[in-house]
């Protein structure tokens, strides 16, 4: 299974969200779950934002090599799952064809529909972006308890 968690610059919320899963995913042995992420609005090559990598730092996280990458047809298509930060990005999404693969991570992770957005730390101070990253660290354990829950036999 291939999750892609998507935002708009693909330097703030997915590329945090990218980093907390690969580490997730190794801690919790999920050999068959592979993470990337990508933006609806990204500058390809970009760096991750300065907040998210002092963030990161502080989490052992290393986000010093990420590069955004534009979301497009070849990313949807090549992902299982699309986990989107906003409503905004389901739209775009949904506009390259991934509409029946692709939910809210909110609403992905807390099996719900309530279709909350997780906000946007961009130019944001640290504390915006390590409340930012503790909301993603809780999101995705949800999300991985979820994937790695065969699901239940009718």
């Amino acid at each position: 299974m291939h999750v892609v968690f998507v935002c708009t610059g693909n330097t703030c919320r997915s590329a945090m969200a990218e980093a907390i899963a690969r580490r997730a995913i190794t801690e919790r042995g999920l050999a068959d779950v592979t993470v990337s992420s990508a933006g609806t609005s990204a500058w390809d090559g970009a760096p991750a934002s300065d907040g998210a990598l002092l963030v990161g730092l502080e989490r052992k996280l290393d986000l010093a090599a990420h590069r955004a990458h534009a979301l497009g047809p070849e990313i949807v298509e090549r992902a299982t799952l699309l986990l989107a930060m906003g409503p905004h990005h389901l739209e775009r999404i949904a506009a390259l064809g991934g509409t029946a693969k692709a939910q809210l991570l909110t609403d992905f992770a807390e099996a719900s529909s309530a279709g909350r957005a997780i906000s946007d730390p961009f130019g944001g101070g640290l504390d915006v972006y390590r409340a930012t990253a503790d909301e993603l660290d809780r999101l995705i354990g949800l999300a991985l308890d979820r994937l790695a829950t065969p699901p239940a036999s009718a």
